[in-house]
């Protein structure tokens, strides 16, 4: 695993043994970014469920302005420190050791609303409708993107809460579904 492009390109990333962290395979990581490659310099990210921080460092290295993580498993929060340490990141990001949706639902989000937000949660465990409908103006910008990875045969919401699906893409048996606040489609 390793950050495809921009600043730390080519640096290989840790990873925590075992088989709890699922990280996104290059190939679907590298059309993520080609689909969002406008919308990702000065952007602030969020990246939940974020195993290494392998999506939201890419989006520092491609040039984000700032990425907030959230995972909860202790090994997956320290290969994030490490990893921010081992690309000069820190600075520009903060860890938070916290369940996902919880997460979503406080009241105060630093470094929010996210411009991103990158949401890769246990295959088809119903994570999706839960995160989705967690998801208010106050998480997401006005012209936001959030991006859930999800198993291919995964059933995914089109609408959840204030969210709408706005594209859906397959890469073998992970898919990427691409949302966006329903009122800002207009």
């Amino acid at each position: 695993m390793r950050v495809i492009a921009g600043r730390e390109r080519g640096r290989r990333l840790l990873c925590p043994a075992g088989l709890r962290v699922r990280p996104t395979a290059d190939r679907v990581k590298e059309a993520l970014f080609n689909i969002l490659q406008g919308r990702i310099p000065g952007a602030r990210v969020l990246d939940l469920f974020a195993g290494t921080g392998a999506l939201g460092i890419e989006a520092l290295s491609r040039g984000a302005s700032y990425a907030v993580f959230v995972d909860n498993h202790p090994a997956s929060l320290a290969a994030i420190r490490a990893n921010l340490n081992q690309c000069r990141f820190s600075a520009e990001a903060q860890v938070i050791r916290s369940d996902a949706v919880a997460f979503l639902g406080r009241s105060v989000h630093p470094a929010g609303p996210y411009d991103l937000i990158f949401a890769d949660p246990p295959y088809r465990r119903g994570f999706a409708g839960i995160l989705l409908e967690k998801i208010t103006p106050s998480v997401l910008a006005v012209d936001g993107i959030l991006t859930l990875e999800h198993a291919r045969d995964e059933g995914v919401p089109e609408r959840a809460g204030a969210m709408v699906r706005v594209r859906c893409e397959r890469y073998g048996d992970t898919a990427l579904s691409f949302y966006r606040l329903e009122r800002n489609l207009a």
